[in-house]
């Protein structure tokens, strides 16, 4: 497995006709806040003045975790595989969001311990039935994990469209989310630690010693890819080369909560430049994701107060790319309006 480079998107020429675009727009400067950040950056992505969105899709990964034998979580693991069915049935939140919104989505079973066989709608890449306990051992080999990322780039290769959502599912996750943000950013676990499906303080507190013995017990992972393979998921590696492949091939990636936000940390260490792919949908209320996002410079688009997961940030954000879209499409320039600019 090689990991892909990815080109920047700085370009002066092109940035500076954005601009010109976005100020000349019937409006005082900078009065679209974000949602100008937003189609600028899209403009440098798509390499066009002329920017679009086609065919939005958001990938929900799911798979188990070994280290939900120590506790960690409100919930069974066999909630994980009850989930993905419920994904299947389209009864879950981010059906209807992704439904209302226009946007494909994709269901991936990437190491749920369950075997569902054949299913429509259900994309099977499993490597194995979750993960391992990384209290005792890591989560998985390095070959595993790079199976997963391979399976993650191989899957977004085969997209159509050019704006891809990123989701997950699997119990005890924000487990490994936390031990990959303590690992790759230095912040205190206690920092990194939350509440979760739905922990009680007595259940954050144990977590966090969970997770800071575990950090010892493997003191010797300091590389990125080491990281992952001892503390991560297979959702999370498998996301980790989704997103790589994805900002490869030059397309807007939609950032969910702080599962997905460790996966990008993850290949962000790899591959720096992905940041300038990436639109960040929300601030979970998921205590850390905010340390998470203020170290990768990133300003989410919402603030909702979600800590669901299953991508469904990126689905409620997509219609605010629409809109940066259609105002640099659509919106009237001063000349074309006949009226006077001012100067603030």
């Amino acid at each position: 497995m090689s990991i892909p480079a990815i080109a920047p998107t700085h370009n002066d020429a092109l940035a500076t006709l954005l601009d010109n675009a976005i100020n000349n727009k019937t409006k005082p400067l900078g009065s679209l806040g974000m949602l100008e950040t937003v189609a600028k950056q899209i403009g440098l992505i798509q390499r066009t003045r002329e920017i679009a969105l086609e065919k939005p899709a958001i990938l929900v990964f799911a798979a188990d975790h070994g280290i939900v034998a120590e506790g960690i979580s409100a919930y069974p693991q066999d909630v994980t595989w009850q989930m993905v069915e419920n994904f299947l049935a389209r009864g879950a939140a981010i059906n209807v969001f992704a439904q209302q919104n226009g946007c494909a989505l994709h269901i991936v079973d990437a190491g749920v311990n369950h075997d569902f066989g054949p299913r429509h709608g259900l994309t099977d890449r499993k490597l194995a039935h979750g993960t391992h306990n990384f209290a005792v051992q890591p989560a998985m080999s390095a070959d595993t994990c790079a199976s997963a990322i391979a399976a993650g780039m191989a899957l977004v290769a085969e997209l159509d469209g050019n704006v891809v959502g990123f989701g997950e599912m699997g119990i005890g996750n924000t487990t490994a989310a936390a031990a990959l943000m303590h690992k790759l950013t230095g912040i205190p676990v206690a920092q990194c630690v939350g509440a979760g499906t739905g922990l009680s303080a007595e259940g954050i507190s144990h977590k966090q010693r969970v997770i800071e013995a575990a950090v010892a017990l493997h003191a010797s992972a300091a590389e990125p890819l080491d990281i992952l393979a001892t503390f991560g998921g297979l959702e999370i590696a498998m996301m980790a080369g989704a997103m790589l492949m994805a900002a490869k091939r030059r397309k807007v990636l939609l950032i969910d909560g702080f599962i997905v936000t460790s996966a990008l940390l993850v290949a962000a260490r790899l591959q720096p430049a992905i940041l300038d792919y990436c639109v960040f949908a929300h601030c979970s209320d998921e205590s850390g994701h905010k340390k998470m996002l203020d170290n990768l410079g990133a300003r989410p688009l919402l603030q909702l107060n979600l800590r669901l997961g299953e991508g469904t940030g990126c689905a409620l954000a997509l219609p605010l790319l629409h809109a940066a879209v259609n105002f640099l499409n659509q919106m009237a320039t001063f000349e074309s309006a006949q009226v006077s600019e001012k100067s603030e």
